[in-house]
């Protein structure tokens, strides 16, 4: 349902405090999305600048959830949640399973629209839409502000210049009952645009080609921030396409300016909103849209915001645009993309072709596809299944005609939602098949059968591939205006030169978090350290089992020794005065805690007697889960370094201790500053120390309170 139509105002008063803030003092550098997070950041201490890895508590614009509110209506319940804080902070969108009408699915359906009629959350019903697609419609995801969602493609607004990020569950029910939750600010990575795509060559050519280019990692987890020239010729629908697969890319974040280009889409369709259903002037306007509407524009305009000058980026990526030709993602993975022209000369025979998604069916997608399929038919054995991004995109796309276009060539159409790209409803790829599709992932098994090949490129290969019965180019496209084929330019600068060294300031600790951690360290010399090798899967859906046996079990697949070693150390510590926490600290390598989303991973290390985990990196998941549960983790890589050359065999991690043990102990002892992030390592070779970023503020209340959980009801407490 949709509320009156209200102005929040508190997005204006929060640009206005930063910059009436930042205007006063000197400013440490940011990057754009540094300051939208600053501006969403609640409980900071005065003087804090927001910078990369900084734990913050975050009260963004908007949460929304879709097909899996259900779940998170019930964690809500669980934890004795009864009120939604700020009803006009939530959304509720149905997408995914739209096309099953099983009375199961309604019945769920039915309960999330009736929580939210009693709740006063806006809520947009089966049909609609993608949500991703609503959002950015409906005004929710919005220049420079931060909006997140119970789901991975959250990145999709960062084509309209707000920063989105993906959330879990429990974090989404943390937002309804307190309207907040925690958030590391990733690392940001600059990638720079240059130059301008060739007649034929669209947004989804040039992140499929950005998947397979730099495919190892070099965006893993991170924020990224587009710049350069080329981004100016770039509509805001190849924006968003981009935005949409930087998740497939592996960031987190993926965001670009609020430039000419934007202000102009906003402009276009302020217009829409405000035209009259008849022609007559004497009809009074139709009521101000609540989020796009002239105020809110003309603040965009007159406090834009852009990266500051000596911002610090972990890595600079360059692609040169010009170079690019189109490009095919697959099979059955993103990291693998091939020159169109190159790909076209093997005649891949298709079965079924795919103009769905949230990444690439909205209104110019649609006018692609049918300028191609326009008085031909979709070729004998294969069957093109088209869906709207949403409704609101389906009833342009007809009034232009280009939907009837696809019609009439032998397209099945499907209502707007998720539907194949998710694997659910009509369409699926069967066993041996081929498939093109213009969606985000072609994992294997997503679009249907594990043994059927899914390959991703642009709506109008799609279509034209979908005419002919094999992958191949629209006929439109003129060789000859095409950059020669083959790979693209593309490479990895240095901005050290520009880098300025931020030293990173005290912070006062939240009351009764402790003011150190120490300990014996116990050391892991392994990488990717998994969750199953953590705990084990044959424990993990004994629902009754206690933490004192999680303890007993824990690192049972990796080291069986390991649980009682760790209580054989506890009785031997005691913390040096009453603010420090004592107890084993487990360092390890890198991607630590990778793997499945079991919260046992962390509860059972704490439980043992570990209150801190020290890696080279770790697992977001993972990660995610410790600090809800009141596990801290640090990142060291000099610690892990030093220890590895030390201890581990043969100089590197995966093949245990020099003395063929799993978990090496040598009786070090290590004190951690959380005030100032000293780390200090005792042993009897002398004393060592090292640098880390500590936690802030937020994971550290989390933690007193025993986890989000704790949170939460200490939250709905003091509401009370």
């Amino acid at each position: 349902m949709r509320l009156p139509p209200r102005i929040s105002s508190r997005v204006h008063l929060q640009t206005a405090r930063f910059f009436a803030s930042s205007a006063s003092t000197p400013r440490i550098p940011q990057t754009i999305i540094e300051k939208v997070v600053q501006k969403y950041s609640v409980g900071l201490p005065n003087g804090k600048v927001v910078k990369a890895g900084d734990y913050v508590m975050i009260r963004p614009e908007h949460v929304m959830t879709h097909d899996n509110t259900g779940p998170v209506i019930s964690k809500f319940k669980s934890i004795g949640a009864t009120k939604i804080v700020d009803p006009r902070q939530t959304v509720f969108t149905l997408d995914h399973d739209v096309q099953n009408k099983s009375d199961k699915n309604l019945a769920k359906y039915a309960t999330i629209e009736a929580f939210a009629r009693t709740h006063g959350i806006d809520f947009y019903p089966a049909g609609r839409g993608i949500g991703h697609q609503v959002l950015v419609e409906e005004g929710y995801a919005f220049p420079h502000t931060l909006t997140v969602a119970s789901d991975s493609h959250s990145n999709m607004y960062g084509g309209v210049a707000c920063v989105g990020t993906p959330i879990v569950r429990t974090d989404a029910a943390a937002l309804w009952a307190t309207g907040k939750t925690w958030w590391q600010v990733p690392r940001m990575v600059k990638v720079e645009l240059r130059g301008k795509l060739a007649p034929g060559v669209t947004g989804k050519d040039v992140i499929v080609a950005l998947c397979g280019s730099f495919n190892n990692d070099e965006v893993l987890n991170a924020a990224i921030e587009f710049t350069g020239d080329g981004i100016s010729a770039l509509s805001v629908d190849d924006r968003l396409t981009i935005s949409n697969m930087t998740t497939e890319w592996g960031a987190l974040v993926g965001v670009f300016p609020a430039d000419d280009m934007l202000l102009g889409w906003y402009e276009n369709a302020l217009k829409k909103l405000e035209r009259r259903t008849f022609a007559s002037e004497s009809i009074p306007p139709p009521p101000e849209h609540p989020r796009i509407n002239r105020r809110r524009l003309d603040a965009l305009r007159a406090a834009n915001l852009t990266s500051d000058i000596g911002a610090q980026y972990s890595s600079h990526l360059i692609f040169d645009l010009s170079t690019l030709v189109p490009h095919v993602s697959g099979p059955n993975s993103v990291k693998v993309s091939t020159p169109l022209p190159k790909l076209e000369s093997q005649k891949i025979d298709i079965q079924k072709a795919y103009l769905v998604s949230c990444t690439n069916s909205r209104v110019s997608d649609i006018a692609a596809a049918a300028s191609v399929v326009e008085g031909k038919k979709i070729a004998d054995g294969v069957e093109f299944y088209v869906a709207a991004a949403s409704s609101q995109v389906q009833a342009e796309a007809e009034k232009l005609g280009h939907w009837d276009k696809l019609i009439a060539a032998g397209a099945k159409v499907l209502p707007a939602g998720c539907g194949p790209c998710i694997g659910l409803g009509t369409g699926l790829l069967e066993e041996g098949e081929t498939g093109i599709s213009a969606t985000n992932r072609n994992y294997k098994g997503r679009m249907g059968h594990p043994k059927a090949q899914a390959y991703l490129a642009s709506p109008a290969v799609v279509a034209a591939s979908a005419v002919k019965g094999f992958i191949c180019s629209p006929s439109s496209l003129d060789a000859t205006s095409l950059p020669p084929v083959g790979a693209p330019t593309f490479s990895i600068a240095s901005d050290s030169s520009n880098a300025v060294d931020i030293p990173q300031a005290e912070e006062p600790l939240f009351p009764g978090f402790p003011a150190a951690f120490s300990g014996r360290v116990l050391f892991a010399p392994q990488d990717n350290l998994n969750t199953d090798a953590l705990y084990p899967g044959k424990y993990t859906y004994q629902d009754d089992i206690t933490l004192e046996r999680q303890a007993q079990v824990v690192m049972e697949n990796y080291d069986p020794s390991f649980a009682a070693n760790v209580a054989s150390i506890l009785p031997t510590l005691s913390a040096s005065d009453e603010s420090t926490k004592s107890g084993v600290v487990l360092v390890s390598g890198y991607n630590f805690g990778t793997g499945s989303s079991r919260e046992q991973a962390a509860t059972a290390l704490k439980a043992a007697g570990v209150p801190l985990v020290i890696a080279g990196s770790f697992g977001d998941i993972f990660k995610r889960n410790a600090i809800n549960n009141g596990l801290v983790c640090l990142e060291c890589p000099e610690l892990v370094a030093d220890l590895t050359a030390m201890y581990a065999k043969g100089g590197g991690r995966g093949a245990g201790g020099r003395e063929g043990e799993l978990t090496v102990d040598k009786g070090h002892e290590i004190r951690v500053s959380m005030i100032d992030g000293t780390i200090t390592l005792r042993g009897s070779d002398g004393e060592k120390t090292y640098k880390v970023r500590t936690v802030g503020a937020s994971v550290q209340e989390l933690w007193v309170c025993g986890g989000l959980e704790g949170f939460i009801l200490k939250s709905i407490q003091t509401q009370a």
